[in-house]
């Protein structure tokens, strides 16, 4: 560790920013003009655009058009520095930040903090799931989850035994918001459409897709309506959906709900789970709230000021799926706003338009909400306006194809969109072993070592994420 932490040559007012996602990513380009110096600090070295996470899961489009580099996003930006490092401490009254990456560690000092680590999944407090149910929210899982789905159709083809193949063409998504969703319409279509034909021992139309929640409708946030249609369009792609069904166990061959409406039980055999309800704020949100005195909410995200700041700590802002303004959706639209709404004020008061106690309350525009479904069918939610089927798959597809980063990504993108409504075919559902049982692996390999001494092993140290100040490292 070096003795003196790192701030830009200049004496410029020296912006730091945690995390390359929606709130991250356009908070530093909105700083492109402004007379600071800005240093971006993510645990990955891309900008992940989430809400195609299930493409890439489903084999529609390759990490690469969802995820570009940040390097490569920010390389023509020359008040910006990208650092790819976990952030293992704060420290608000010093102002300085402390990354860690392998046996790397690495001080940063600020004028201006920007707090954007975004959120994970969260299990409501049955941890043990994750091991048997992977989330959504990395390239890593969407790369564990093709190879799980796809590993599901090559062991079905081997297996002799019935009863084996229906627990192999089994699929459970846990909740059925946008993501569980949009998953299930996907893995219908893989299944009743893209994959008819390919195996040789059995049909994959025999699979069974299971959507759960435990409340009573699907896509709460759309409206009765619309989550009616959703459901009506999933059923008959051959998913079954079954709501007031709270998940109370999983393990490596069940999953098992229970019913709210009669307190009944019921255990599902199936190979593949995929989790999908509910997310837990970075812990970061916790680490900062103690300091500044401010409050959490039940999902961990920090209770904010109207102008995004936290506490009195006016020079720190936290914006996207760690904060918590006026309850508003963990939605990208909601990170972007915030980032831009974070780098103005900053500029603002570098500039000496506007002190920080002048600050304007932050306002979030809705632009709407937006979930598809299958092929040629997605719901688009905007204010009373409803839209669905046809017309609303190419509002879908028109506002992705606009926060797509980089021309090479949108064409391409439009051309695989093109490709998987026109054919069967998808090109990317390769998989590999390792995607299917690394992230397993490291848990099992941190259980083994937490009790030796000495120390931790390069595997760990190097994927292990920030849990708190008692992380292991």
């Amino acid at each position: 560790m070096t003795n003196t932490p790192f701030r830009p040559e200049g004496g410029r007012h020296h912006v730091v920013i945690i995390g390359s996602g929606f709130g991250g990513l356009f908070a530093a380009q909105e700083l492109k003009n402004a007379d600071v110096d800005v240093t971006i600090i993510d645990r990955t070295n891309h900008h992940l655009f989430q809400p195609l996470l299930y493409q890439v899961a489903t084999g529609i489009l390759s990490s690469g058009e969802i995820a570009p580099s940040t390097r490569q996003v920010l390389k023509g930006q020359e008040n910006t520095n990208v650092v790819k490092g976990e952030v293992t401490d704060i420290d608000l009254d010093k102002q300085i930040v402390t990354t860690s990456l392998g046996a790397y560690t690495r001080e940063f000092e600020y004028d201006s903090l920007i707090v954007a680590a975004g959120a994970s999944q969260s299990y409501f407090g049955n941890d043990h799931f994750a091991e048997f149910a992977p989330g959504m929210k990395t390239i890593d899982d969407a790369l564990e989850i093709r190879a799980r789905v796809v590993g599901a159709f090559e062991r079905a083809e081997l297996a002799k035994d019935p009863a084996q193949r229906e627990r192999l063409l089994t699929f459970v998504i846990v909740g059925a918001g946008p993501t569980g969703v949009e998953l299930a319409g996907q893995l219908a279509e893989l299944a009743h459409r893209t994959l008819v034909g390919e195996y040789s021992n059995f049909s994959t139309s025999a699979a069974k897709i299971l959507l759960l929640d435990g409340a009573p409708q699907v896509l709460p946030p759309f409206g009765k309506r619309l989550g009616r249609t959703a459901q009506r369009q999933l059923e008959k792609l051959g998913v079954t959906v079954k709501l007031n069904a709270m998940v109370t166990g999983v393990d490596d061959k069940t999953v098992t709900y229970k019913s709210t409406v009669d307190g009944s039980e019921t255990t599902i055999e199936a190979f593949t789970k995929i989790w999908s309800a509910g997310v837990s704020a970075s812990p970061l949100g916790k680490l900062v709230a103690e300091q500044a005195g401010a409050e959490l909410d039940r999902s961990g995200r920090v209770m904010v000021n109207d102008d995004l700041t936290v506490g009195e700590h006016r020079n720190v802002f936290i914006v996207g799926d760690m904060s918590n303004y006026k309850n508003l959706p963990g939605v990208a639209q909601v990170a972007i706003q915030g980032g831009q709404y974070a780098a103005e004020q900053i500029a603002d008061q570098v500039s000496g338009r506007t002190a920080p106690e002048q600050r304007p309350a932050f306002e979030y525009f809705d632009k709407g909400s937006m979930a598809i479904v299958s092929r040629f069918n997605a719901l688009v939610k905007m204010g009373k306006v409803e839209v669905t089927g046809f017309a609303g798959w190419l509002l879908w597809l028109a506002v992705h194809v606009l926060f797509l980063v980089g021309f090479r990504n949108r064409f391409v993108s439009m051309i695989n969109w093109g490709v998987n409504a026109l054919s069967r075919t998808r090109y990317n559902l390769a998989t590999t072993r390792q995607q299917l049982h690394s992230r397993t692996a490291l848990m099992k390999l941190q259980a083994i070592t937490s009790e030796i001494e000495g120390d931790t092993p390069i595997e760990l140290r190097d994927t292990t994420k920030f849990t708190g100040k008692k992380q292991l490292r």
